[in-house]
């Protein structure tokens, strides 16, 4: 065989290869070119339990064998061409349909909305008991254990972790942070205090009892740190946007989350948190009223307006009504009332939530 022939051989067999490679590339069609999702009325906002029409359009005369349509992992079955949005955590959500056609599947995506079903419910609040309160605490985090108040301040220069008769005022022990860390919300969970600062990216743990230091934890997804709370078993993280985080008390490391709505938007106010059945009462961002959020799905079922509780707060010198706002409750688990306050307000509430 002469050296030409070989040339050509070599020749034919890379350009045949080629040929076959840019036949496969070819094959890989973007499923968008294939299918599309639709919609009734090409709405992408729904209220759970929503019964909502929806098809697969065909756009190249494929042979659609099945369809397959889910949310967060959940199967959402089909009857009558509807699917239920049937979902237990709200927010904004990927829709996916996994199309079985030609012995192959692909797998196509629609973002939408996923609110509450119900308008929340509006309430207001009977003042019981009136305590003093340091006016020099920037109240970012609040919380009972047992009858000992703890709170966490913020203010560069002025954050720090405290043990508080809230009877009295007294500071009964007191960790003053670094200068240049803001401190934000705060909870107790097995024996530790678990601390947030504000930008810093990180987060504190304390031994209860020594209120020595004892770790630090680094966050997630969530770039701040807001409020803090629990149920007994997992954490919950606000972080100045409509996103709750579910973090694990073992290693701090955001397992999930569920995202604030109401009936007609996704909300993202929710500021300091407590945690009381089932439910999270959540400060409003700059806002006189605290929100209460169904922990698991999301949904802000009532709201209670404050309005009216400042103005028996002794207003000093430095005081700005957009700054010094309401912010801070706690739940006292025994006499099963709320304690709230705000930043740098020199009174302390104990308060009882009326539905009006």
């Amino acid at each position: 065989m002469t050296k030409q022939s070989t040339q050509m051989i070599k020749f034919f067999t890379f350009s045949s290869l080629l040929v076959f490679f840019l036949a496969c590339g070819d094959s890989q069609v973007n499923p968008n070119d294939l299918f599309s999702i639709s919609i009734e009325e090409n709405k992408n906002q729904f209220q759970q339990n929503d019964a909502v029409e929806i098809h697969i359009t065909d756009k190249n005369n494929k042979q659609i064998e099945k369809v397959t349509y889910s949310i967060d992992g959940v199967v959402l079955p089909v009857s009558d061409d509807k699917i239920t949005v049937n979902i237990n955590s709200l927010g904004n959500k990927t829709l996916k349909a996994k199309v079985d056609y030609d012995n192959t599947s692909v797998e196509l995506t629609k973002k939408i909305k996923v609110l509450s079903s119900k308008t929340p419910e509006i309430y207001t609040y009977e003042i019981l008991n009136t305590y003093p309160h340091d006016n020099r605490a920037y109240t970012q985090g609040l919380e009972f254990h047992q009858d000992t108040l703890y709170e966490s301040t913020g203010k560069k220069g002025r954050s720090s972790l405290r043990k508080v008769d809230y009877k009295t005022g007294k500071v009964l022990k007191q960790i003053d942070l670094d200068n240049t860390i803001f401190g934000e919300g705060m909870t107790i969970l097995n024996g530790k205090i678990y601390q947030l600062t504000w930008q810093s990216g990180i987060g504190y743990v304390y031994d209860l009892k020594s209120f020595e230091k004892i770790d630090t934890f680094q966050y997630g997804e969530s770039k701040e740190g807001w409020g803090l709370a629990n149920d007994g078993e997992k954490i919950f993280k606000s972080d100045g946007t409509e996103n709750i985080w579910f973090l694990n008390p073992d290693t701090m490391i955001e397992e999930g989350h569920t995202q604030t709505v109401t009936n007609k938007s996704v909300f993202n106010k929710a500021n300091e948190l407590e945690y009381v059945d089932g439910k999270l009462y959540a400060n409003v961002y700059q806002l006189p009223s605290v929100m209460i959020i169904d922990a698991i799905s999301g949904a802000i079922e009532g709201v209670v307006n404050f309005k009216g509780l400042s103005d028996r707060v002794t207003k000093g010198d430095n005081w700005h009504d957009s700054d010094n706002v309401l912010n801070g409750i706690a739940y006292h688990p025994t006499k099963k009332t709320f304690f709230v306050t705000g930043k740098d307000w020199d009174k302390l509430f104990e308060i009882k939530i009326i539905k009006k």
